[in-house]
């Protein structure tokens, strides 16, 4: 049984309902990407399982406790999220922010204690930000201010991490760069990571788990070789795409792809092509 999961979750705003009867597991350990069009509901889904928004119906259960019901600090020190575009107070530092993660922890008035001091050094130096420690976050290029935010979200100390499209307005590097992050991060700390993504090449190498989602329902979830096939990415996204494997990692990539028009998507068929190495030199 997974430690995180939602039965028959449906969550909207108002009357409209935006995720629909989803019934969906966490595996625990692994890398989980929830890949969609815009409007399919990842990011509500995001919120409704973090507790952000209530849901219409269904629950969503963490270590055997429905979180609707479960205490705010003691959720905040199990799962933490990143948003798609956080927001901070003008003229922090860095570590000031960092230190926003040992919020749930703490007591009285409110003061960081030698614990909460190492527990942030530690989550500056696995980041790789612990030489910008003083600066004003507003300072930092936007790669070493997403590693920032995940610093702050390690200082939680949480076994579950959310995020929210982690590497929008990122160039390639630094989102490579922040997906190698919160790859390690799995590999050799066992954090659980939950993210959304709208690159399908980054979640079928990163992700061991796919969910893929339209119209607030689930159309596949599995492995990346069941999610990265034609005609899930046809059913998904309406498009014709051409699935080969990458020469560096042997994962599923597409290699192309064409938009379905008409009376087109009927026609197309399945390809699965091998891809030259030498594209990638």
């Amino acid at each position: 049984m997974a430690r995180l999961y939602t039965t028959d979750l449906t969550v909207g705003y108002q009357d409209r309902s935006i995720v629909q009867n989803l019934t969906i597991h966490i595996p625990d350990q692994q890398i989980t990407t929830i890949i969609g069009p815009n409007g399919c509901g990842k990011s509500t889904l995001l919120k409704a399982m973090t507790r952000i928004i209530a849901p219409q119906s269904g629950t969503v259960v963490l270590d055997g406790k429905q979180i609707a019901s479960e205490n705010t600090k003691l959720l905040a020190k199990k799962m933490a999220i990143l948003p798609q575009t956080p927001e901070h107070p003008s003229g922090l530092t860095v570590g000031e922010l960092v230190s926003y993660g040992r919020f749930p922890y703490q007591k009285g008035f409110g003061r960081l204690t030698k614990q909460d001091y190492e527990i942030i050094d530690w989550a500056l130096d696995v980041t790789g930000t612990i030489d910008f420690k003083y600066r004003p976050v507003d300072s930092l290029s936007g790669g070493q201010r997403q590693r920032v935010w995940i610093a702050m979200a390690l200082a939680q100390q949480t076994d579950i991490i959310f995020l929210d499209e982690p590497t929008t307005y990122l160039d390639m590097a630094h989102q490579l760069e922040v997906l190698e992050l919160l790859q390690k991060l799995n590999m050799e700390q066992g954090r659980t990571i939950v993210m959304v993504l709208h690159d399908l090449n980054q979640a079928a190498r990163f992700a061991d788990y796919i969910v893929a989602l339209k119209d607030g329902k689930i159309v596949k979830a599995g492995t990346r070789e069941e999610v990265m096939t034609h005609d899930v990415l046809k059913q998904v996204f309406h498009i014709d795409a051409v699935i080969g494997r990458d020469p560096r990692t042997n994962k599923p990539i597409c290699i192309t792809y064409n938009l379905l028009k008409g009376e087109e998507k009927h026609e197309k068929t399945a390809y699965s092509v091998p891809v030259s190495a030498a594209i990638y030199r």
